[in-house]
């Protein structure tokens, strides 16, 4: 059942139509000569992963939208929870927006191609 959801799709990198074949071509995000590299097909549908020039420029609206729930997050645990300084709070944000950065910037691809890409059982 959970294998059927776009949010196993976001969660393991697959494609968003068949939730078989992978949709980045290096399974690790920290190896920075190619992080973002992707077919241009499925392996397993041939879904097209590249819809049009410039599709994804549309994924820097969910990469903000992750920043600011990091920020958020870590805004709560420095500030409020612990009871550090707003300096503290800046160093350690802007810390892992670095070291988050290709990680976030493949999930935000995938959250959105899964805006406009549905499963298909039957591509299965």
């Amino acid at each position: 059942m959970f294998k059927e959801t776009k949010l196993y799709s976001i969660l393991f990198n697959k494609c968003p139509k068949c939730h078989v074949g992978d949709f980045f071509i290096d399974k690790h995000s920290y190896n920075l000569k190619t992080f973002v590299d992707m077919p241009s097909n499925c392996s397993h549908c041939k879904e097209l992963f590249n819809k049009e020039v410039g599709f994804y420029y549309g994924a820097m609206y969910v990469s903000y939208g992750l920043n600011i729930a990091l920020g958020v997050g870590v805004f709560i645990l420095t500030v409020l929870i612990l009871g550090l300084s707003l300096i503290t709070f800046l160093v350690l944000y802007s810390l892992s927006v670095i070291v988050l950065f290709p990680w976030m910037m493949r999930k935000s691809r995938i959250v959105y191609i899964n805006i406009f890409v549905h499963y298909d059982k039957n591509k299965k």
